[in-house]
């Protein structure tokens, strides 16, 4: 069987029979999307919940804790006053807006110039309603491999992750996995140029949205192999649309500093992060293994540890190639950049496909054990809510 099951309509596939039947697209009905999307907010609100209550219990306010921490106090920054915003620390050391993608912060822009919310609002209202569409098109890719109860534990796992308290932030994580979802839905159900300019807008979220493009690159490539050539233009036209949001503003930001090919990756380097195929991680962690640290540190490193063990699960269930691709790379830069090691799980909360071969898994509990699975599903919102409180509110340290 292909890799990708479904990057052609039904139509002009020529298949026997029976791969014929494995890859017949499914649909996903907007009553069992409603379903899955009521859940992922109740998740969502009662992780929010948790958080409020641990901050008014530490003498904080919850609305700023969400609205306006780390990375958030730059985008808010970016968009009232553009780019232009440094902080000197010494030398090696300098932190440059320019290290922050400009789709989000413009977003925010035409929020507060279209109604009367304040950046914060802005930020999260728009952080809110990216996560909700990122959660229907989660469920339309879990619909249309598996069924609905598989798309339904696929979304809610998603938001039932350790760090998916950040789904509830001023952050760009919904925003990127929104656009990402949609556009390899795009891909699986063969609408070229809807992927590719989603894949942009992806590109422009977030330093990591090229992980999309290299999916529809990928996803295009294998389609025009497996056909010998003879596709459609759309093909070609969303598979070159999908890389220009990330390149654009890497060559803006290289020539704004004076070095097109470079400059953004310096920008990063002055940040601390830069990619040296894990190693700096590595050393992290044998220092984590010989002399502990605060507890960021090795729940960070538990869970890029069980996304390089799903991801081998991905690969061994034979998941379509362009969510393979997304996985992977996305997979790829956190586990082999170094610098802020506690950002690595938040990195991976756009990873969604790698929560597949969990969400089978439930289900199958769930038909033969309901108990178990409903025992399960507590404990993983237990530990999302107590522990995405402790990020915000307790840990200090950047998320």
């Amino acid at each position: 069987m292909p890799l990708v099951r479904t990057l052609a309509p039904p139509t002009a596939v020529t298949t026997p029979p029976a791969a014929e039947r494995s890859i017949r697209p499914r649909p996903a009905p907007t009553a069992s999307m409603g379903t899955a999307l009521g859940l992922f907010l109740a998740a969502r609100l009662l992780g929010t919940a948790a958080v409020a209550v641990t901050a008014w219990a530490a003498g904080r306010h919850p609305v700023l804790l969400l609205g306006r921490s780390w990375d958030s106090i730059w985008y808010l920054g970016i968009a009232a006053h553009g780019y232009g915003r440094s902080q000197y620390f010494h030398a090696a050391s300098v932190h440059s807006d320019l290290a922050f993608f400009p789709l989000y912060p413009g977003m925010l822009r035409a929020v507060t110039e279209l109604t009367p919310l304040s950046g914060l609002g802005a930020g999260l209202l728009t952080a809110w309603t990216a996560a909700g569409v990122a959660a229907c098109g989660i469920y339309a890719i879990g619909a249309r491999l598996h069924d609905r109860a598989v798309a339904t534990a696929l979304v809610l796992l998603w938001g039932l992750l350790p760090h998916s308290v950040v789904l509830s932030m001023a952050y760009t994580e919904p925003v990127l996995t929104a656009f990402a979802a949609w556009s390899l839905y795009a891909v699986l159900t063969g609408r070229w140029v809807w992927a590719g300019t989603l894949a942009l807008c992806a590109g422009l979220a977030r330093p990591n949205g090229f992980a999309v493009a290299a999916a529809v690159l990928a996803a295009a490539t294998y389609e025009a192999w497996r056909r010998r050539g003879k596709v459609t233009h759309r093909l070609w036209t969303g598979a070159a649309l999908g890389p220009l949001g990330w390149v654009a503003y890497v060559l803006w930001v290289g020539r704004r500093q004076g070095d097109l090919l470079g400059g953004y990756f310096e920008v990063q380097r002055l940040w601390g992060s830069r990619f040296d195929f894990g190693l700096g991680a590595l050393r992290f962690v044998r220092h984590l293994l010989l002399e502990g640290d605060l507890l960021v540190f090795p729940v960070s490193m538990v869970i890029v540890a069980a996304a390089l063990l799903l991801y081998g699960l991905l690969l061994a269930d034979r998941a379509p190639l362009p969510l393979l691709v997304y996985a992977g790379v996305l997979l790829f830069v956190a586990a082999g950049g170094d610098g802020f090691f506690e950002c690595k799980p938040r990195f991976l909360l756009p990873a969604f496909p790698l929560l597949l071969p969990l969400a089978c898994a439930l289900v199958r509990t769930a038909r033969t054990r309901p108990w178990h699975a409903t025992l399960v599903v507590g404990a993983l919102a237990g530990l999302s809510f107590a522990y995405g409180a402790y990020l915000v509110v307790l840990a200090q340290r950047p998320l």
